[in-house]
């Protein structure tokens, strides 16, 4: 939704109607002259003045945008014959009734580019968005981890509610416009530290159109992946890319119109996807094939003009299965056939929506809805099969295309369902000088999962080792062994469910005609509840107050120049991932053998061979520090005061006008994150000896713990208390966490005019802290409020740049219509690249590791051993800083695409994009485990992890009518 307002005549009759559907909405305009029509569909409007209920001079055009509000001023109503518009095309890019940093974008400015055909993609247009370089993907908004972002469709939260880093999506083509909320948004949106992507689908009109459109992606037009090498000339431990291939061939039909003119529109579309793809490595070959479709519609009902109801519904179910074989990649031979997977992920989603004009100056809207997701990843061989693995160290003298084990993809077998039901309420309320907007809303978020090791439940993993050095569980590497095999138990998952809800209130407070306030603030509460239906964590309406205050100054008064600020508070609540993690209990066991080489099997399904380790004797006891039983008592494992992570943000920006196509700003925005909640190693708790665990509380404050032993609740101040050095004895606490965001951003921008259009933008940014936020980047540790940033001091004691800190960004778009035939359209960005850290596993008078010895185990120390490292009483280790070993190079990305038009009365386009011109292949991430033992160097320290996507082409022919 969106609204109209400016200023006419006092007295004055505006009238707005909507060009497709024909709902008209009249006010009168104040004794000022000011007017406002709020809660519009999005779409083309037209604008018409009047007095005494006859029409003066000509309706204006006009564009409602998502969630923004378009200044259309009206004036000379004293003479009935004529009527003076400031701006007879309304295209103004300054809202000044706004104090929110947001960028607007409708898709018939996307199909002048080269954007790919996703959510991401247009997020990525926006200043301050980022493509993450981690593993696990995703996109930082302002400095924030890829786990603090919510999204949005028709007002429904589609955001995975478990891990809070993907979200449910639709065919590009069903979208109408998007909307990119980079900060300072109003008191309405809330659990989030990042960003907002707020987008709305495509409705029905009076008018019956419908269309095709064809999606070619075939691999051929993609250019191949490079193969990556370890410095000491080994592949990857990704494997082979280059002959990697992936195709896509999309068919989507779309139609809308009216069922009952004026009244009753539809908008439905179907779309089959076929996607196959090859992985093709040293020795196997995995062919997936991905035949899916997706199927929506939009129903809107005009009841009258004041009361309209809508309903979407779509799935997004989406099913792949891979094929293993054995491949020779001298040869390039296929070899025989070793299984299969079958992976399934998506839901059915729908949502009701209400509004209703209730008055001139009163606003109602309601919206319930279901948001459903499955993840699930598993393989016929489950029940066979273990996992066997060789780490990146290992020297391995049978040959890296031997096959370990009878799995065909060594993975555990995962399986979620996720369901979101959202209700909400929101209303506007115009008394005078003030716009009131309150409303309240509620999300309750069901997941159920598991994730267990097929076979015997165990992951075999050999490794080498240097005999005498230490090992996790605190034994030591016995003489002559060289090789050992680390086998990991791992289970978890459990039904938990989250309650979370919110209400707010919000005046916008026109103190001048030029000068407008914006006050409100939101109040929310969560609870998160295990399947015995007993509280993991909870947080109620005092503990999680958001002021948010912000001010637009129409500078000239005339709509084209605006000073603005914004300053507010931003909570993230509790991930499901988290209750599950602690509610049904976690058993992750690493117990360490010697290993007596390999014996050769026969698979009983394919015929083939493959190795299975030889296990000599254990070496010390099983290692259980990760477990986390299913707790007796919560009131152990959750701190009684937790409170939530939280932002403040404050922005401060100019905007102008330069003409009626050209407009410019500048805005300086700051950021702090100075809480955290995450599981933290606490194993010593004053006046309760025997406690030790990994409780949920805020690192660096005050906690408060129950004491089976003395039946007691135990406060205590976790910044001097809480860890336990082994060896030395010594007491140590946990650093407070601290996150800042720091940028300047500079923007031009040209709007289409039919004949061109142009936008730049520069952000000089930087991010510091000893926390990235819920997730940790730079050791690949995606479980989200459960990385290891706690589970030693050593590894959040380091204050510095974060792996976010991408310190210079430049962003340009343009299109451009040489004539009726052609048009031609470009993107470009130049990101600089995020700091590269080492992370140990050991620091000074403490013999427990800070981290695990594996390149994605998470956590890590600062300090890194020079010698003595055998013992802590004799290591010499050496302090490095966050982004001590430099920085990744520059991000370039370069997209072009043509638009063929060949008839000019058959809507008929055919348009072919390359993405990735220069076909850049750069390293965006990078390994940053320094060391696996103390003094023993990983060897691929520095060297890359994930790479930019080499260039591709894509052509999309459509026809409409």
């Amino acid at each position: 939704m969106g609204a109209v307002a400016g200023r006419a005549d006092a007295g004055a009759q505006i009238t707005v109607t909507n060009t497709a559907t024909g709902l008209t909405r009249t006010v009168t305009a104040d004794a000022d002259g000011s007017y406002r029509l709020s809660q519009l569909p999005v779409g083309s409007y037209s604008v018409q003045v009047s007095r005494d209920g006859q029409a003066v001079g000509s309706p204006v055009a006009a564009n409602v945008s998502l969630g923004g509000t378009t200044t259309v001023n009206l004036g000379g109503i004293g003479n009935l014959d004529t009527v003076t518009v400031v701006g007879s095309r309304v295209i103004n890019r300054v809202d000044v009734h706004s104090t929110e940093s947001a960028v607007n974008i409708n898709r018939e400015e996307l199909a002048r580019m080269p954007v790919d055909q996703s959510l991401t993609s247009v997020a990525l247009l926006a200043p301050g968005v980022v493509n993450s370089g981690a593993t696990f993907g995703g996109l930082t908004f302002g400095g924030s981890s890829v786990a603090e972002n919510v999204v949005y469709i028709n007002g429904l939260n589609v955001t995975d509610p478990y891990r809070r880093q993907g979200f449910s999506s639709v065919p590009f083509a069903f979208y109408k416009e998007f909307q990119i909320k980079t900060g300072g948004y109003s008191a309405e949106f809330g659990r989030s530290t990042g960003g907002v992507i707020n987008a709305v689908t495509r409705s029905g009109g009076n008018d019956f159109h419908g269309g095709v459109e064809l999606t070619f992606e075939p691999s051929d037009w993609a250019s191949s992946k490079e193969d990556h090498f370890h410095r000491d000339g080994t592949v990857d431990e990704r494997d082979r890319t280059s002959r990697d291939e992936s195709s896509l061939f999309k068919t989507n039909l779309w139609a809308s119109g009216p069922i009952v003119k004026d009244k009753l529109f539809l908008f439905a579309m179907y779309e089959n996807r076929d996607a196959d793809s090859k992985d093709i490595d040293t020795e196997e070959a995995f062919y997936t094939d991905s035949p899916n479709d997706f199927w929506g519609a939009k129903l809107d009902w005009q009841i009258t003009d004041n009361h309209l109801l809508e309903v979407l519904a779509f799935s997004d179910e989406a099913e792949s299965t891979t094929s293993n074989y054995d491949y020779a990649f001298d040869t390039d031979t296929l070899g025989k056939f070793n299984g299969e997977t079958l992976s399934r992920s998506g839901g059915d989603n729908w949502s009701l929506t209400y509004t209703g004009y209730i008055t001139d100056n009163f606003v109602a809207k309601a919206m319930y809805g279901v948001n459903k997701r499955t993840n699930f990843g598993g393989s016929p061989r489950d029940g066979d099969c273990s996992i066997v693995t060789i780490a990146s160290n290992y020297n391995d003298e049978f040959g890296r295309e031997a096959k370990r084990g009878c799995h065909p993809t060594n993975t555990s077998r995962n399986s979620r369902d996720d369901k979101r039901e959202a209700a909400r309420l929101d209303f506007e309320w115009t008394l005078g000088n003030h716009l009131l907007r309150f409303g309240a809303d509620q999300e309750v978020m069901e997941s159920d999962s598991t994730v267990v090791y097929p076979g015997d439940g165990v992951s075999y993993q050999a490794q080498t080792v240097v005999p005498g050095a230490p090992l996790p569980n605190d034994a030591t590497v016995p003489a002559g062994v060289t090789r050992i095999i680390d086998a990991r138990r791992y289970i978890t998952g459990s039904p938990v469910e989250t309650k979370a809800q919110a209400f707010y209130v919000e005046d916008n407070w026109s103190v001048t005609p030029d000068l407008l306030l914006n006050i409100g603030v939101r109040f929310d509460k969560f609870h998160n509840k295990l399947a015995s239906g007993s509280t993991f964590a909870q947080a109620d309406f005092s503990d999680m107050i958001s002021p948010r205050l912000g001010f637009s100054w129409d500078m000239k008064g005339d709509g084209t120049t605006k000073l603005f600020g914004n300053a507010g508070r931003y909570y993230l609540p509790l991930t499901n991932k988290l209750a599950d993690y602690f509610g049904g209990g976690t058993t992750d066991e690493h117990t360490y053998y010697v290993l007596n080489g390999f014996t050769q099997q026969i698979d009983p399904v394919t015929g083939g061979t493959y190795l299975m380790p030889n296990l000599g004797p254990q070496i010390g006891p099983v290692n259980t520090e990760g477990n986390v039983p299913a707790p007796d008592d919560l009131r152990t494992e959750v701190s009684r005061d937790l409170e939530m992570v939280y932002q403040d943000e404050f922005i401060l920006g100019f905007q102008q006008m330069i003409n009626t196509a050209w407009s410019y700003g500048v805005n300086a925005t700051y950021r702090e994150t100075p809480r955290a909640v995450e599981d933290t190693r606490i194993n010593h708790l004053p006046g309760c000896p025997g406690y030790s665990s990994f409780p949920i509380i805020n690192p660096g404050e005050k906690a408060t713990l129950w004491c089976e032993d003395t039946g007691q609740w135990v406060t205590f101040d976790s910044s001097r208390d809480g860890y336990q050095a082994t060896g030395s004895g010594a007491i140590l606490g946990y650093k407070k966490p601290k996150r800042t965001y720091k940028a300047v951003e500079f923007q031009i921008d040209r709007a289409w005019d039919d004949k061109w259009a142009f936008n730049a933008s520069y952000i000089w940014s930087k991010s510091e802290g000893n926390i990235e936020g819920p997730v940790n980047s730079d050791a690949g540790y995606a479980d989200t409020n459960l990385v290891q940033f706690y589970d030693h001091p050593a590894v959040n004691e380091r204050y510095g740049v974060l792996f976010n800190d991408h310190r210079h960004q430049f962003k340009f778009r343009g299109s451009y219509k040489l004539n009726e035939m052609f048009s031609f359209g470009a993107t470009f960005s130049a990101i600089s690249g995020g700091p590269i850290t080492a992370f140990g596993v050991r620091w000074p008078n403490d013999n427990r590791s800070a981290g695990g010895p594996g390149e994605f185990s998470g956590g890590g120390s600062g300090w890194l051993c020079v010698s003595g490292c055998s013992n802590y009483t004799t290591r010499q280790l050496v302090y490095s800083e966050r982004g001590a070993f430099g920085r990744m190079p520059w991000v370039k990305d370069l997209g072009l695409n043509v638009t063929f038009t060949p008839f000019r009365d058959i809507d008929l386009k055919a348009r072919f994009s390359i993405y990735n011109v220069l076909n850049d292949q750069t390293v965006v991430n990078v390994h940053s485990r320094y060391e696996s033992t103390p003094g023993v160097k990983m060897p691929y320290f520095g060297e890359g992890t994930v790479w930019q996507s080499p260039r591709y082409m894509q052509l999309v022919v459509s026809y409409s009518y």
